[in-house]
């Protein structure tokens, strides 16, 4: 061959081909009619051999370019099924997403979301990495996870942070305790109660701490627990109460024996966000699930 052709080269030629006018096919393939022309005759010469049999009106095939011209849209086509079947792949069928999320989270926000996720892209692995918020937010920023759920990062120069959602800290005691019938309590009536508290590793206990700082008789803790869940076991267990996120007994049946009643003097919120790298591009399968979870 005296030059190469490239796959443009070969679209050129099946749009003449199929249309049989050099002026219907630049229009086709968005080029100017002396552009293609070039093409054709490139491929002509990498070739060596004639391909169209020109005339002032027509442009005809040779017997040698119909037989071409079956094989390059043979090829085409399949070129096309090709990439098609690998952005499928790429977007529905396979890969893997991790997921940094806070313990807390993880028992009670995520679950709904990872159902709904699984039903919609089933052969997409994923990997939840529970753990406390510091972690979440180290996991994030050091690559180990494409995506976090944590209420910290927002204020981060390199993470990118989405609220998800806005939760109070509620009372959790049991159906039976003396406060269950209550409307709201008050942080300060707590001091009479045993309080099942959180460890100082605890992303809630800084929530907490910041926000009781200067509310006077503030309820000591009695027991402690590192994770929300440890807390609530505690309270069925009767042994305590406990203030804890209201997604943490959101997804009770009305016969759970947990009651949340609502805590205010003052109202404490958490913002719980989406948090990614700036800068970093998601996965094909990181991207499904952030889509899932942002149509919520």
């Amino acid at each position: 061959m005296k030059s190469k052709f490239d796959i443009a080269d070969l679209q050129a030629f099946n749009a003449v081909a199929n249309l049989g006018a050099f002026s219907a096919a630049a229009i086709s393939i968005h080029l100017s009619q002396p552009a293609l022309s070039r093409r054709i005759d490139k491929l002509e010469a990498a070739l060596g051999i004639q391909l169209f049999d020109r005339t002032t009106r027509r442009v005809n095939l040779t017997a040698v370019g119909r037989d071409f011209a079956r094989k390059t849209q043979g090829l085409l086509d399949h070129l096309d099924d090709m990439l098609l079947d690998v952005a499928d792949i790429a977007a529905t069928r396979m890969g893997e997403v991790s997921i940094a999320c806070v313990h807390s989270a993880a028992w009670h926000f995520l679950p709904p979301f990872l159902a709904k996720f699984y039903e919609a892209y089933p052969r997409i692995r994923v990997r939840v990495q529970d753990g406390s918020a510091n972690e979440v937010l180290t996991d994030v920023m050091k690559g180990h996870a494409d995506l976090g759920i944590n209420f910290m990062g927002a204020e981060e120069s390199d993470i990118e942070f989405k609220t998800l959602l806005d939760e109070r800290f509620v009372l959790a005691c049991s159906r039976h305790h003396p406060l269950a019938a209550r409307e709201y309590v008050a942080w300060s009536e707590l001091k009479m109660y045993h309080v099942i508290g959180l460890g100082k590793s605890s992303g809630n206990r800084l929530v907490l701490d910041l926000a009781l700082a200067k509310v006077a008789n503030r309820p000591t803790t009695f027991y402690e627990a590192q994770h929300v869940q440890a807390q609530l076991g505690m309270v069925e267990a009767g042994i305590g109460v406990a203030a804890v996120p209201a997604s943490a007994l959101a997804y009770q049946s009305e016969a759970a024996s947990l009651v949340a009643v609502p805590l205010v003097s003052p109202v404490v919120e958490r913002r719980l966000g989406l948090i990614m790298r700036k800068g970093r591009s998601l996965t094909p399968a990181a991207q499904l699930f952030k889509s899932i979870l942002q149509s919520s």
